[in-house]
């Protein structure tokens, strides 16, 4: 991670887009701006908690150890997004990692001063608040999805999620640079039957594919294997 001398344009992340625009000038002096090399480490898990990072460009895969060799991916987050955020509270240590999918750039802001803007920004505090609330209610529902749903219904909830929070490139793919791997951590199941099930899927029609890179054909298809328990 390099430091970026450019920085952010203080207007398109979650921090700057919901402070005062009084508490802008604060933000630039404080902010910290790097380059984040993909398949490189933001921060790890257990680590202690030293701020909280703003992506002003790129994607990270937000993720957990699951077993000793493996790990859960429990979001993915693009453009604008808060991560380390989940390392507030008394426990002063990060729960979770954050690792690259692609070249990004993010802005840094230390714990101190992030504490001092949530005093002072009433509609960033309430901002986050839902956040949190709205983060709590999918982990439950991807808990019980990992419980209850099937694999295939899961990868297609999945590919449906994000298609909808990502959109697509000009080709219609997308726009996600997602590994079969990192798919099969984002659904809770391994890399051969996340191979195996994207096959079935391209098969009977419900999406195609080009490398790495999926799309979404019949929605239609995906949601009925979503609602399959």
């Amino acid at each position: 991670m390099k430091r970026n001398k450019n920085g952010c344009d203080l207007k398109s992340c979650f921090l700057c887009r919901l402070c005062s625009k009084e508490w802008l000038p604060a933000i630039d002096i404080h902010r910290q701006s790097f380059h984040v090399n993909k398949g490189e480490l933001l921060f790890t898990e257990g680590s202690e908690v030293t701020g909280i990072y703003f992506i002003y460009k790129g994607t990270f895969k937000v993720h957990k150890k699951w077993a000793d060799d493996k790990e859960l991916i429990v979001r993915l987050a693009k453009n604008g997004a808060i991560l380390g955020h989940r390392g507030l509270g008394n426990d002063i240590y990060y729960p979770v990692s954050a690792t690259a999918l692609e070249a990004s750039e993010v802005c840094f802001i230390d714990l101190g001063f992030f504490q001092s803007t949530l005093k002072v920004n009433y509609q960033f505090l309430y901002e986050l608040m839902l956040f949190f609330a709205g983060e709590l209610k999918e982990s439950e529902k991807k808990m019980r999805n990992l419980a209850h749903m099937t694999v295939k219904g899961r990868i297609a909830q999945a590919l449906l999620s994000m298609h909808a929070k990502f959109g697509t490139n000009p080709e219609g793919f997308i726009d996600i640079n997602l590994s079969r791997q990192d798919l099969a951590s984002y659904t809770g199941t391994t890399y051969e039957t996340v191979f195996r099930t994207i096959n079935e899927l391209v098969q009977e029609g419900s999406i195609s594919l080009s490398g790495k890179h999926i799309c979404v054909l019949d929605a239609g298809k995906l949601n009925a294997h979503a609602s399959e328990e």
